[in-house]
This record gives structure tokens, sequence and C-alpha cells, in this order.
């Protein structure tokens, strides 16, 4: 495909969410939904709406029409302003903009384009992958993953312009297909909790999914693990989802667990402690919940892999429970970043422990292709006005969430919307 130049034209006319201009024009201002350092606190209060300056589109940068946005846990942290302060980091390397647009994934319509991009066209329409990186890094340019490069960024978190707004600004390689079935709302909630699980489950060899592998999911019901769960038995294992309310558990097994344990019938969570009647009560809590995998399983085997993203509540039993030689592979803390293990039956049985953080373009891909083929399901649980963007957040601050994926309308007026909008 031929290298284009940038060619959009502006006009200072404010369009309506819902309403776009003709292809290809540009309007100076939008509507967006913006955190500022004064309001950082509940999401529910941080989060406003605001009229706000498009940005310019650099060459190799796609401006896109936002239809939908996904909803995640990052931009909780960004509306708390901790444990970054996500605004004043960016000021601080001389960003003078003194607002945070968040939304790290979303759908929409190609707009404009910048000079040399080569791999899409304005009208097209895209899914967003959620991280960008300097593609003249000297370690990327020699063939290093460029998630694990310095460079590497969460877009609509560390950095600005995210999918929370009318239109956003992402790098060309941001952009994939939109798989041609989905509504806007579905296409835009998949792609940050789908490739983060697709990398954890499938992208640390030799501990990838294998054909009857037992894996341990926790937070079977919320869109990590439903996409987690849904992975797993794509590729041959057998998800155990774990979840913290038993009317969560036939959502689970629709994504394909083969069976569900309820962790609020369980008390040992947090901190193993040093010794005594705690450490005791400790242990027959763990056990307890070692033998329960046992159970649903129908056989005496453990984790070979555990999926792991809430962190300090969870993570001394998921080094206790996996499987000698398994691995703990961990994406996220939404209960606390401080996670303190057992090291004796961490060196001892041999198991490993592994960091994860999203996916690189080839995962992104694969979990395209994989909702496209109608192998993955998006698992969209709920979609928000654009007004609603930080009753979201709020939600899922405090875990009142629909199961499975989150999404916002932005441009998109309705639930459905496949067409460009008038």
């Amino acid at each position: 495909m031929a290298t284009q130049s940038a060619t959009y034209s502006r006009t200072d006319t404010l369009y309506e969410p819902g309403s776009l201009p003709p292809l290809g024009v540009v309007p100076q201002r939008m509507y967006a939904s913006v955190i500022r350092p004064e309001r950082y606190g509940p999401p529910v209060d941080a989060f406003r709406t605001e009229v706000v300056d498009v940005p310019e589109v650099p060459p190799g940068f796609v401006l896109v029409a936002v239809m939908a946005a996904g909803v995640n846990y990052n931009n909780v942290w960004a509306a708390l302003g901790t444990p970054v302060d996500v605004i004043g980091m960016r000021a601080a390397k001389g960003d003078d903009t003194g607002h945070h647009i968040g939304g790290s994934e979303g759908a929409g319509i190609v707009w404009a384009v910048g000079d040399g991009v080569r791999h899409v066209r304005v009208g097209e329409h895209v899914t967003l992958s959620g991280c960008r990186w300097d593609e003249d890094d000297p370690d990327i340019r020699l063939g290093r993953d460029p998630m694990l490069s310095s460079t590497q960024r969460v877009w609509g978190y560390e950095l600005n312009w995210g999918s929370f707004a009318q239109f956003t600004l992402v790098a060309e390689f941001q952009c994939h297909p939109k798989p041609a079935q989905l509504t806007w709302e579905e296409a835009s909630c998949f792609m940050l909790s789908g490739a983060t699980a697709y990398r954890q489950l499938a992208g640390w060899p030799p501990h990838t999914v294998q054909p009857g592998d037992p894996v341990l999911v926790w937070g079977g019901s919320g869109g990590l693990g439903s996409m987690a769960t849904q992975i797993v038995r794509r590729l041959g294992g057998r998800p155990i989802a774990v979840v913290s309310s038993p009317d969560r558990v036939k959502h689970c097994l629709r994504m394909g667990a083969v069976g569900v344990i309820n962790r609020t019938e369980f008390d040992h969570w947090g901190p193993m402690p040093d010794d005594g009647p705690e450490l005791e009560r400790w242990q027959r809590g763990v056990r307890a919940f070692g033998r329960r995998i046992w159970e649903v399983l129908g056989e005496k085997v453990s984790p070979r892999i555990v999926f792991e993203h809430p962190g300090q509540a969870t993570l001394p039993t998921s080094v206790y429970v996996c499987a000698p030689g398994g691995m703990i592979v961990l994406c996220g803390a939404t209960s606390g970043y401080l996670g303190e293990v057992d090291l004796r039956i961490l060196w001892m049985r041999q198991k490993r422990f592994q960091g994860s953080h999203f996916a690189n373009p080839r995962e992104c891909r694969a979990i395209v292709d994989l909702v496209a083929a109608g192998h993955i399901d998006p698992s969209l649980g709920h979609t928000y006005d654009f007004e609603e963007i930080g009753l979201a957040h709020q939600h899922m601050r405090d875990g009142t969430q629909e199961s499975g994926n989150l999404a916002a309308l932005v441009g998109a007026p309705r639930p459905g919307l496949t067409d460009v909008p008038d």
C-alpha cells in the first residue's frame, strides 16, 4: 500500500456526539470526557464532559472518529490520581494541556491520517489497541518485543488523547480491522482485556496453555476473566473461574468454565501470617480452597497456570495452589500492589512468577482474528452513554459492574449502530 500524505481540512463547527462532519473534515473543537487534577477522587466526580481542542495529526499518526470506547480499570486509577498522577507526570515532561482524556481501547472510523501512513485509509472501520512505543527504538529495530521497550506507554492512561472523546489520536500500528459482524460497542470492548489475556496464556513459553491444562482464572466474571476463560477453552485447557457472588456463576459457565468457585465461602485472603493461630487458620483456608479446585476438576491435580490480576489479596493463595513447575502470571493488582508470598513454596516447588503487560501487535491481531472468526465472544456486559463514563468507572471501582466487558457510546448514538452517523 502506498504511503499517504496528510489531506484533511478544518472546520470551526462544533458537532454534537452522534453527528460528524464530512469525511476528512476535522473540527477544531470536540466533546470529551475529561479528568483534571482539581477533580481527582471518586470516578463519578472526576470525569466531566468538556469541549477541548482536537489535536493535530503528526506524521505516522491517525485521527479516529470514536464510535464507542471500552472501559477499563486503568482510568479508575487516573480518576483517583493515584498511584500515579498521570497529568502531573506528563506536565513534568512538558505537556501543558492540564487535562487527561482516558480510554485505552475503542472502535471507530479513520477520519484523517498524517504523512507517511501506509496501512490504513480514511473511512476504514478499525478497532484500537492500547499501547504505543517508538518504532525507531534501537531494541525494537533489532527485533525485540516492543512491549519490552523502555519507550512503551499505555495510550489513554500514561499517554493523553484516549478514546473517551469524539476524536482520538493513535499511531498507525494501533489500528486493527474491526470485525465486520460486531456492533461498535462490541468492537470497542474486547481488545484490552482480550489481548492482555491472550499474552498471559499464550505468550510465555513453555508455560502456554496445552490441551487438558487446568487454569485458575481469578475474577472469572469480569472482562479479563471472561476473555481468559474463553481463550483457555479455545486452546484446549480447563478453566476454573473464581467469582465473588453466586449470581456470577452462570456467566462463567456460559464463557466455558468447567466449574466456578465462590471465593466468599473462604476467609483466608491476604498475606500469609508468620506464625501462630493465624497461620494455622490461613493454612486451613488455603488448603480448603485447593481441595475445592480438585472437586471442580474431579481429580487431585493443581492449576498449571494461575491467571492473576487481583494481586495483594489473592497472590499468596495463587502461589500455594499453583502446580509444581507451573506459572502464576500477573497483569494487574486491583486489590493492592504489595504482594507477600512464601518464597519457600516458590523455589522448592520450582514455580514461575511472571509479570505480563498488555500485548504486542501480533498478539493483538490474534485476538482480533479469533473474535472475527466467531471463536471468542466480545462478552459485552453493559453499554453506558457518553455522559455516564464516570459512572461506569465508579461501578468498576465499587465492584458493582455487570459481568463481562464494559463499553461507552461516543459517536454511535444508539446500540447496534454499524453505519457512519449522519
